[in-house]
């Protein structure tokens, strides 16, 4: 997330959606051995420079807990000559108004039943992994086994939620807040980019029809970083070519997809880095943790990856974000799971 650190947003007292930022005040903290052998991997690095964790021995850096503070706006920021993927497209338009769609929706007894949007998945086998890490809220490293499950390989994309919109007559949130700085003020031109300015209830209205729901934490972390513990889905070196963060250079969403070489170990896209996506899990303590906080609890949706404006540090496969269910913001989109049949 931008602008956070080990992060939870949280609601303002004028219920504008704030969030949680656990580490990322700017102390630079010790280097300590923390983890055990068998967690080994999940080591959160200090720099880019810095060395490839041996065995037996990890570390991680001890950041002060930062004071909670608003999930800011992303900033307008100049154009930049650095390249991006691109794609040859048309400006997608809105046919009918709300309203209209409203207005000529057919009564429930005629609606038919959707066929299940066939995006692509690929399937995480069942079996034990490491979740987690020494830090904080991310503590313990702990054992978890997990059933087989399928998750979309791609981050949900503009046409597929203009898709989901045409045929349901769907308002977002923001659109029934009369706001025009909505989901398709964005989508303009940008059909396989990362739908954003999406609440968690739209992620999940969007889910149910494509006959799917979103990914739980422990699915989101398996799925991106593996059985080895992996800190990015990609390995453990830090590498800004290999995902569209603030470090890339980007400034804005990307083509999902558009870094192949960052794919999780199960092939799965854009797991760091993008938009940070919504998963279905409230923010709570990991079993057995000794960390806590006044915003666990059934109060705040966990958020997972980081986004185009977030750095190395939010974008690792451990990190946790999370925010009230009403958070909309350009760097902030989904992507859906299912059990495997």
């Amino acid at each position: 997330m931008r602008g956070i650190s080990r992060s939870v947003v949280v609601a303002s007292l004028i219920l504008l959606p704030l969030t949680l930022a656990f580490a990322g005040c700017g102390g630079e903290g010790a280097l300590v051995p923390t983890l055990t052998a068998s967690a080994a991997t999940a080591t959160v690095p200090t720099s880019p420079s810095m060395p490839t964790p041996i065995p037996e021995q990890a570390v991680i850096r001890i950041l002060p807990t930062p004071t909670p503070r608003p999930y800011p706006p992303t900033p307008t920021l100049a154009p930049t000559p650095t390249p991006r993927p691109t794609e040859v497209v048309s400006t997608p338009t809105r046919e009918v108004e709300v309203k209209e769609k409203e207005e000529a929706a057919p009564s429930p007894t005629e609606t038919p039943t959707p066929e299940p949007v066939s995006s692509e998945v690929v399937l995480v086998p069942a079996g034990e992994f490491i979740m987690g890490t020494t830090f904080e809220d991310e503590s313990p490293p702990h054992e978890v086994f997990v059933e087989a499950f399928e998750i979309d390989k791609f981050e949900v994309t503009n046409e597929e939620f203009e898709r989901f919109v045409t045929e349901t007559g769907y308002q977002t949130d923001a659109e029934k807040a009369g706001e025009e700085d909505n989901w398709w003020a964005y989508a303009g031109g940008k059909p396989r980019h990362p739908v954003v300015k999406v609440t968690w209830d739209d992620a999940v209205a969007y889910c149910q029809w494509a006959g799917k729901r979103l990914p739980t934490e422990i699915e989101w972390e398996k799925a991106a970083r593996g059985t080895e513990g992996l800190i990015y889905p990609w390995g453990n070196e830090w590498d800004p070519a290999k995902a569209n963060t603030k470090e890339s250079g980007y400034r804005g969403t990307t083509v999902v997809g558009s870094f192949p070489q960052g794919a999780s170990p199960y092939g799965v896209m854009d797991m760091a880095g993008n938009v940070a996506e919504w998963t279905s899990d409230w923010y709570k303590a990991y079993p057995g943790s000794d960390f806590s906080s006044p915003y666990f609890g059934e109060k705040y949706r966990v958020i997972r990856g980081g986004g185009w404006f977030s750095d190395q540090e939010l974008v690792r496969t451990t990190e946790r974000s999370a925010s009230s269910e009403e958070l909309r913001n350009d760097d902030v989109g989904f992507r859906c799971a299912r059990s495997a049949e």
